[in-house]
């Protein structure tokens, strides 16, 4: 295996200079450091842990702890994270650990057990819930995270997150506009930060226009095909008004929406119109939906880059401003809302 060493030899420079480029160091020109990391790649060179965090302070190691769960090894949302993580730290030299906590461990003691090694150098918090603590147990231990969303009222920390109030106000008042007030609302698990927004931006868009709230529309739940269907049959079974039109938090969702109607003899738009937030999942297409479905979309592998950036550049000690970012979504109008039946 090459060493620090024969990297220096090959490209006649020290081996101070070969660790601080392939460390990423300000002080070395960027095309000594991609000529270092071409000839390091070309070697097969692999740093040793130990070492790197003695000369650097630095592992290279981020992590990231899901709770575990019946279902992981089949859940393609949570594959495609650990996937796209590894793949972006991977292209910054950096190694992406995966933590699987035992059902029903609490969280913090695991991050203080990790924090205790010494070996990793920050983590990725994904699934914020509102005041999540650990974003205050990592703040107060002094060690680099980024989250995948925004927690608290204090947002003083590195994140990548999308408007998810914005995103539902636009599709509520677009269902609006066309002469819905029955808006019910299909939403993620109660508690995590992004659903308390999109929650949010549904009350301003019905406020907005003037239309009462009714709160057995408003459903949460975890955001799959099962919880879309079986909500869907509740929407239409209980005592509340139907609705007219669904707003949707994820296609997943939507899908079960679809079933749960056409089991019911409810078409889509001509009984009740649908539209959902699109995260661009593999092999689920809201534009293969038959009515095609209108939505939002930000593809959720869009986070991976920006997330990875910023965890790499907290662990560098950058300015937070350039760690604070938000993505873009779009706006796709389909074929599946029309003006409510009743009208």
């Amino acid at each position: 295996m090459a060493t620090l060493k024969d990297i220096a030899r090959s490209l006649d420079l020290s081996i101070t200079q070969v660790s601080r480029a392939l460390n990423d160091h300000s002080d070395v020109s960027e095309e000594t450091r991609l000529r270092v990391k071409a000839t390091a790649r070309a070697m097969n060179y692999h740093p040793n842990v130990s070492a790197r965090k003695l000369v650097s302070g630095r592992s290279g190691i981020v992590g990231l702890v899901v709770p575990q769960h019946r279902n992981i090894g089949q859940d393609g949302i949570f594959m495609e994270v650990v996937a796209g993580l590894s793949a972006q730290f991977s292209g910054r030299g950096m190694q992406f650990v995966l933590h699987i906590m035992a059902e029903q461990e609490p969280p913090l003691p695991v991050y203080q057990k990790l924090i205790g090694t010494a070996l990793l150098d920050g983590f990725v918090l994904i699934d914020p819930m509102e005041r999540d603590p650990r974003i205050d147990f990592l703040r107060r231990a002094g060690i680099a995270f980024v989250v995948h969303g925004r927690s608290g009222e204090t947002i003083d920390y590195p994140y990548f997150d999308i408007e998810n109030e914005q995103l539902a106000y636009d599709l509520t008042e677009y269902l609006l506009a066309r002469g819905h007030r029955r808006i019910a609302f299909l939403n993620g698990i109660a508690g995590r930060s992004y659903v308390s927004r999109r929650e949010a931006g549904y009350l301003r868009a019905l406020g907005a226009a003037g239309t009462p709230h009714i709160p057995e529309l408003h459903l949460n739940g975890d955001m799959d095909e099962a919880q879309g269907l079986t909500g869907t049959i509740r929407l239409f079974s209980g005592n509340a008004p139907r609705p007219t039109a669904i707003v949707c938090g994820n296609v997943r969702l939507a899908r079960g929406a679809y079933q749960a109607l056409a089991a019911l003899r409810l078409s889509v738009p001509g009984d009740v119109s649908v539209v959902a937030h699109d995260d661009e999942l593999p092999a689920l297409r809201a534009s293969a939906f038959f009515p095609a479905l209108t939505v939002t979309k930000a593809p959720l592998r869009d986070s991976w880059e920006p997330l990875a950036d910023c965890l790499a550049g907290a662990i560098a000690g950058k300015p937070l401003a350039g760690l604070q970012r938000v993505g873009h979504y779009s706006f796709i109008e389909r074929n599946s809302v029309a003006p409510p039946a009743d009208r």
